[in-house]
């Protein structure tokens, strides 16, 4: 369900007084997991606030928002030809690999079905995933998972998938994806990676454990809400972004949420928003109509509070950020 696109957007003056920054950051202090909030208009931050004793400049896990890292690496890997194209079988670069059970529907896996969480391979996530990254070889047992549907059918989120990417950024380049991504990805945007685990064979983990700083997972918004652009470098194709934040998939979480090339697209306040979402209250999200781009980071670690955290983060961002944009815009008219 997308919005009208206004034909003049809205002035940086008329968004800060619609959002008024301060009373934002001490609504938002009232969410107890909340480690900061970010938001930048048209590329200027707007607001930034650190809560229970972070600062600017301690990187944050991403957790599972750094899928649209691994998707971005994988459109810039397409980009420079050491990818074919997204169609291109994931068999090709794991020849020696034979699926214990499926050897024919094996070959006819792509790497769209692995970006759009089409794979069609058991998950390996949820109460599959302590059992996946306890295994000797995370991207054998990724890829040795039992087909429980079509390669390109039902949408089935799995980090295994994800990992698979990373580990065909490294077979596709000849460098690990962290080499890759700090070369092609962090380097142009102006920062250096912190930490990021890897698995046994030494292959960087695809889709968690990826750490950078609030304002770098700012910077990494506002390059998919410049078509692909920061700094006047063209770091990954405007088609890529644009296929990235595509509903490809449709969730079978609920109603209003679907799923492009690594980016989770969300109903929210009558517009369809992209967002980048990690465990426990990671998001970048991404809002077009308004140039906008909100970050927030979260205590991820388990506890009752939780999912209730990331249920109001939702609320807070709808609420008190993108309906309160819609009313005002709704004024202008």
């Amino acid at each position: 369900m997308q919005s009208q696109v206004l034909a003049q957007p809205m002035a940086r003056a008329d968004v800060v007084e619609a959002l008024d920054p301060d009373r934002l950051a001490q609504q938002a202090g009232n969410l107890p997991r909340i480690h900061s909030l970010l938001i930048s208009h048209q590329g200027e931050r707007i607001l930034e606030q650190y809560y229970s004793g972070r600062t600017a400049t301690q990187p944050a896990n991403m957790k599972s928002a750094s899928k649209s890292v691994i998707s971005a690496l994988i459109g810039i890997a397409i980009d420079k030809g050491y990818i074919n194209s997204v169609d291109e079988s994931v068999a090709t670069f794991f020849p020696s690999f034979i699926h214990p059970q499926s050897p024919e529907i094996w070959q006819t896996l792509t790497i769209r079905d692995l970006l759009t969480m089409q794979a069609g391979l058991q998950s390996t996530s949820g109460r599959n995933y302590g059992r996946w990254v306890v295994s000797e070889n995370w991207v054998d047992t990724a890829l040795s998972q039992p087909f429980v549907s079509e390669p390109g059918s039902d949408m089935i989120y799995s980090t295994g998938s994800t990992h698979i990417l990373s580990a065909i950024i490294t077979e596709a380049t000849g460098v690990s994806t962290r080499e890759f991504a700090q070369q092609h990805l962090a380097s142009p945007l102006g920062f250096r990676m912190a930490y990021w685990s890897q698995d046994p064979q030494g292959v960087f983990f695809g889709g968690n454990d990826m750490e950078i700083t609030p304002r770098q997972m700012l910077a990494f918004g506002e390059l998919y809400l410049n078509n692909g652009q920061y700094n006047n470098t063209q770091v990954v194709s405007e088609a890529w972004v644009e296929n990235s934040h595509q509903s490809h998939a449709v969730s079978p979480r609920g109603q209003g949420r679907f799923y492009g090339y690594g980016w989770w697209l969300r109903e929210m306040a009558g517009m369809l928003v992209p967002l980048a979402w990690g465990y426990g209250g990671q998001l970048i999200v991404v809002v077009e109509e308004y140039d906008l781009v909100i970050v927030t980071t979260s205590d991820s670690t388990p506890g009752s509070g939780r999912s209730s955290h990331l249920r109001q983060l939702y609320d807070f961002v709808e609420n008190n950020i993108l309906a309160v944009l819609q009313a005002d815009r709704a004024t202008m008219r």
